[in-house]
């Protein structure tokens, strides 16, 4: 057993340990000779296409110097593995940006989610989740502008599971020195790059002291690398309690949390500001950024043009800043807010009776 266990934390670590613990992430890309730049698109199940096909619309409407270049995810065997297949992989290397529309995940059996499958290939270990009130869309909230940097790669999320004996199952919590330290350092930077004065690390370091407290101890080590940004702890179910009984008193401050927390606390952030379809979400590696509609598929709506984008569209807003083309995202930005906060034209989920194309071609109106 004792063996077993090594064996499966071993092969968690291995996408660790060439870890650098200081990373400059930045967009390295050169326009081609057309001066656009190529940006791989993963339009995703479902729902997927409708939204990456809004998203392009919309692009082509404001002259966005981007070139879509759609690959496929569905994976493949090779060697007797699951793996995503090559185009996929070499557009996302050579691009080192690419757009991400949902995926399905299956529940308790299958292969294992293309989600996770990403992140690990390209080693994409924040993970960024901006939840921010829309103005004129009422939800009990008006004052939310929570920002949480989620570590991407270990955590309970790293898959070192196994059964026992019959009925009992062990699932092993991954904590690293050097993805603990990547993603408080990203966090901190992250934070002075977008004038917040504030890093809270939430944890569980009460109860979980070795792996939560090794989290803790790299993100007090880190904070003394940022004298200007200030830098305290809470624990998780206290930093739930406190977002919902008063958002507004994080909105000076960035949250960075272990993996799962990040997950669930990110989700409620959404639910805040009215969802998972408003809210938008990048995946930072050293390498290449994924940045990504994180709803589910609703397979029950596709193929029905009744799809929102919003999110899609909201996370291209991200990778647009990314790139430094702040013109064009802060364009498209006011054409979607707009949008949404006038009222006459929204989706279904939003509340209206807009179709996905209706939706669409108003956010194309105000770009004129």
């Amino acid at each position: 057993m004792k063996f077993e266990i090594n064996h499966l934390i071993s092969i968690g670590l291995r996408s660790f340990a060439s870890a650098a613990p200081i990373i400059t992430e930045a967009f390295h890309a050169k326009p081609n000779a057309n001066g656009n730049y190529l940006v791989t698109l993963i339009p995703g199940d479902g729902i997927g296409p409708e939204i990456s096909e809004s998203v392009k619309r919309i692009y082509s409407a404001a002259e966005v110097p981007i070139e879509w270049e759609a690959v496929n995810v569905t994976p493949v065997i090779k060697k007797g593995k699951t793996v995503i297949p090559d185009e996929a992989l070499i557009s996302v290397k050579k691009n080192t940006v690419a757009l991400k529309g949902p995926l399905a995940t299956p529940i308790g059996k299958g292969h294992v989610s293309l989600n996770l499958t990403l992140r690990r290939t390209f080693d994409l270990f924040a993970n960024v989740r901006p939840c921010k009130s829309v103005v004129g869309y009422k939800t009990p909230y008006d004052d939310v502008n929570t920002v949480l940097i989620r570590e991407n790669t270990e955590g309970e999320y790293s898959g070192i599971e196994h059964t026992v004996v019959d009925g009992v199952v062990q699932s092993i919590k991954l904590i690293t020195k050097e993805a603990s330290e990547r993603c408080a350092r990203y966090a901190f930077t992250y934070s002075k790059d977008i004038g917040r004065n504030r890093v809270t690390a939430i944890h569980k370091a009460n109860i979980m002291k070795l792996s939560d407290g090794l989290f803790l101890d790299i993100c007090q080590e880190v904070a003394k690398d940022f004298p200007d940004i200030e830098f305290d702890d809470m624990l998780l179910d206290r930093a739930c309690l406190h977002i919902v009984q008063d958002p507004a008193r994080f909105s000076d401050t960035v949250m960075v949390m272990p993996n799962l927390y990040g997950d669930i606390l990110s989700d409620m952030c959404a639910g805040l500001i009215g969802g998972l379809g408003l809210t938008p979400s990048g995946n930072i590696g050293r390498d290449a950024s994924i940045f990504e509609a994180v709803h589910g598929t609703a397979p029950d709506i596709a193929g029905k043009d009744l799809a929102n984008p919003t999110a899609l569209l909201l996370s291209s807003i991200m990778m647009l800043r990314h790139m430094r083309l702040f013109t064009f995202a802060d364009q498209i930005e006011t054409a979607v807010l707009s949008t949404i906060a006038e009222g006459q034209c929204l989706t279904r989920d939003l509340g209206g009776s807009a179709t996905n194309t209706e939706f669409t071609n108003q956010i194309i109106n105000k770009l004129k």
